[in-house]
């Protein structure tokens, strides 16, 4: 004789289940930082936990999981760019003089494909990640991201675009985009 708390807490066990690896490897692919993939989805569940009864009844439980899973990962990305600015900022060389500061680094010839996608915008690398690496229709992708279908669109063929010019030139969009869908079994995760 369960209660409806019993019941749900299996429910969402069970959506737990079903859906943490798959939550973990788009937090993954949107920020570039395996470490820091499996805390998003777990905030991200946890989120869900704590609204488990609206989530279930709005008919879209992974879309507004995905959903979440995009939020975290571009407050995340914000973080470490504002972070990245402070440490610049303090340790920027004083002064007018030639203080010999140092160049930027050095960029390989040769850029893969998870580094070609970090230095995608945000909107434009959870396109085409939702897109690609999950097989996630324009309206899906829509949902999840609370953009219009023709912003995916349009978003989606940029970032393909992008890619290939990051990639290389010899690089086809189609190429670009198996790249992109081979990261769905977790890469090297």
């Amino acid at each position: 004789m369960g209660t409806a708390v019993d019941d749900d807490a299996a429910e969402f066990h069970a959506f737990f289940e079903a859906h943490y690896a798959e939550l973990a490897r788009l937090a993954h692919l949107l920020t570039g930082e395996a470490d820091t993939a499996d805390d998003l989805a777990a905030d991200a569940l946890l989120a869900l936990w704590h609204r488990w009864d609206r989530v279930r009844e709005a008919g879209h439980p992974v879309a507004y999981a995905r959903g979440v899973v995009a939020n975290l990962a571009r407050t995340r990305i914000r973080s470490a760019v504002r972070e990245r600015r402070r440490i610049a900022l303090f340790w920027a060389p004083r002064g007018g003089g030639d203080g010999g500061a140092a160049e930027g680094p050095d960029v390989p010839a040769v850029v893969d494909v998870q580094e070609a996608l970090r230095r995608l915008p945000f909107r434009k690398r959870a396109c085409v990640v939702l897109r690609h690496a999950f097989d996630l229709s324009e309206r899906d992708t829509s949902l999840v991201l609370g953009i219009s279908v023709g912003t995916v669109k349009s978003q989606t063929s940029r970032a393909v675009a992008e890619l290939q010019r990051l990639l290389g030139p010899e690089t086809p969009a189609a190429r670009v985009r198996v790249a992109v869908a081979a990261q769905r079994s977790g890469g090297d995760r």
